[in-house]
């Protein structure tokens, strides 16, 4: 429960902010990447405190990177066991789908009033500035190492700050790193929202935009966008698809988890 709600506290908000900065009848709108990088931070914050009797992992790669570590404890009493971290895993999945859900009900009328599909699946999940599924990958890993070892490094390092030092971790990488992928660096961050993505009962209705068709090419062309999404023609009606690119997903996931061990095994070495 301490995991769940900590981890739902960090999705409700970043989450939050993302809508706020990307749906267009937001007051927010527009606010730009610093804006989605403090929220996402102080997010962190929240959660890290709200989630205190378990440690506030709040993201599997940090207990993975823990237990990689090896730490006998994750938090006070409680040991760094197999069972114990899939409970810690469950539980963050589970925070991260219901902390989605309530974002999406606080924007539920800018859902609704948005009609670009990419912008609503960006609010929940992460997605590549450039789609180079090994180089996303590696940045994934990179930023999470990051991330994971610093955590591990407050341990020995104290500086009275707590989950604040974390939330600036958070926002100095979105800062440095973030602009390649988005930044995910938690794979229950990522993959929760992305299935309450695509469960929701978002508009996928609006008018489809005119096909932009080349002078000469016939009217059967439909260009490639290199993603799955169909083309409408130019005076389709039909309801869009919903896309959750499910082809991606499991960058955000598979990225992290190695980061988090990585910087795990590093922390044996260097701590």
């Amino acid at each position: 429960m301490s995991e769940a709600l900590g981890t739902g506290m960090l999705v409700l908000l970043g989450v939050g902010v993302v809508a706020n900065v990307l749906l267009t009848k937001s007051k927010g709108f527009d606010s730009g990447w610093l804006l989605i990088n403090m929220g996402w931070g102080l997010g962190v914050m929240a959660g890290v405190y709200v989630a205190y009797k378990t440690g506030g992992h709040l993201n599997p790669a940090v207990t993975i990177g823990i237990l990689f570590s090896g730490a006998a404890e994750y938090a006070p009493g409680i040991e760094a066991s197999i069972p114990n971290t899939l409970a810690y895993l469950s539980a963050q999945l589970f925070g991260a789908f219901v902390g989605a859900n309530l974002a999406y009900l606080a924007y539920k009328r800018h859902f609704d009033a948005e009609t670009d599909e990419a912008k609503k699946l960006g609010v929940f999940a992460t997605g590549p500035a450039i789609r180079a599924y090994r180089w996303n990958l590696a940045t994934e890993v990179i930023g999470t190492f990051v991330l994971v070892l610093t955590i591990l490094a407050f341990g020995h390092t104290p500086t009275g700050l707590g989950p604040v030092a974390a939330a600036l971790l958070v926002v100095g990488i979105g800062a440095s790193l973030g602009g390649p992928t988005g930044y995910a660096i938690n794979p229950a961050r990522d993959l929760g929202p992305r299935i309450a993505h695509a469960l929701l009962p978002l508009s996928t209705t609006a008018p489809a935009q005119p096909a932009r068709v080349p002078a000469g090419v016939g009217a059967g062309y439909r260009p490639s966008s290199g993603t799955d999404e169909h083309f409408e023609s130019e005076h389709s009606t039909e309801p869009r698809r919903k896309n959750s690119d499910w082809a991606y997903a499991w960058v955000p996931v598979l990225g992290p988890l190695a980061g988090g061990a990585l910087a795990g095994l590093a922390a044996q070495f260097l701590f």
